[in-house]
């Protein structure tokens, strides 16, 4: 049996204040830090236009949280980074940060390793 996904949610492995984001940053370009999620999702500096047409793509919203601001029923399912699906009554780890870490920032890489996984894990997505 599938169960319909309502939304799926990603966790960044960095917090959101502007501390956080600026540790990250330069931790990131001191090899220091990583976010395989930040690699799909940001350019050097902002939000990757190709990412912003692939999310909107998904025929349901994608959430993006810091690990310091994501919801607490997110942070008991999964450690960041992570994308998770939201099926109305229960959260699902549909990406790890191994699975994220594979896609090395591609997001065609990406939208077959989701769809992989979904299917796998017995969730569909209305058609988009």
């Amino acid at each position: 049996m599938t169960r319909p996904v309502e939304r799926l949610i990603g966790v960044y492995d960095a917090d959101g204040t502007v501390r956080g984001e600026l540790t990250y940053f330069i931790g990131a370009r001191l090899g220091r830090a990583h976010c395989a999620l930040c690699d799909l999702t940001h350019g050097r500096v902002r939000k990757r236009s190709d990412w912003k047409e692939c999310s909107a793509a998904l025929p349901v919203p994608f959430e993006l949280y810091h690990r310091d601001d994501q919801p607490d029923a997110a942070r008991a399912v999964a450690e960041p980074p992570c994308v998770l699906a939201d099926t109305g009554t229960d959260l699902v780890l549909v990406l790890d940060a191994a699975a994220l870490e594979a896609c090395a920032g591609d997001l065609d890489a990406f939208n077959a390793a989701l769809h992989d996984a979904l299917a796998h894990q017995g969730l569909t997505v209305p058609p988009g």
